[in-house]
């Protein structure tokens, strides 16, 4: 893999894996999507390939078709108390490996030459399964990752403003990617 791609998936993992800790369900999931979004529309503009956010959106659902169990994660943490503790985690941890997984997958495909118009949905959900199975120890590495927590916390609460309007897009993504180097 070229070093810049595993720069990029590596990040969105980690940004994967705190968008998991999120403590509100469903809303980690919708995070953990447009993460996985934006791997896509990253690693086509590294790969010289077009992109539109319709085919972005299709590999995701296209490959993690089987996001029940992320799902379920997520529901877990609607349980007072301990519910936030374990479905944090296992979100956490899903949420990262899938994200790896994805990014796997697209790297491959488009390093090969392919586009994100010719998928082949069966091959490419085989080798997302096999490449989730690695992720889970790169979600692992990445969620221990204790410095990144307070990152984590600063991205969702500079999310938070730009979603109020307190700040602009702009404001928004230079502010991110000051912190994002943090990691």
């Amino acid at each position: 893999m070229s070093d810049a791609a595993e720069q990029v998936i590596k990040q969105h993992v980690i940004w994967a894996c705190g968008a998991g800790l999120v403590p509100v369900p469903i809303i980690d999931f919708v995070a953990v999507t447009a993460i996985q979004v934006d791997l896509i529309r990253q690693l086509c503009t590294l790969h010289g390939s077009s992109y539109e956010e319709a085919n972005g959106k299709m590999w995701v659902g296209a490959l993690t078709g089987g996001a029940l169990a992320r799902i379920g994660a997520s529901a877990i943490k609607a349980i007072p108390g301990i519910g936030s503790l374990i479905g944090g985690l296992s979100m956490s941890i899903a949420s990262g490996a899938s994200t790896w997984g994805v990014g796997q997958v697209v790297h491959k495909h488009l390093a090969a030459g392919g586009t994100l118009t010719d998928l082949n949905v069966e091959k490419a959900r085989q080798q997302y399964e096999a490449e989730y199975e690695k992720g889970k120890e790169v979600a692992k590495e990445a969620s221990s990752n204790q410095g990144s927590k307070d990152v984590f916390e600063k991205l969702d609460k500079l999310g938070a403003l730009k979603a109020k309007g307190v700040i602009t897009e702009a404001e928004f993504e230079a502010k991110k990617k000051d912190l994002l180097a943090q990691l």
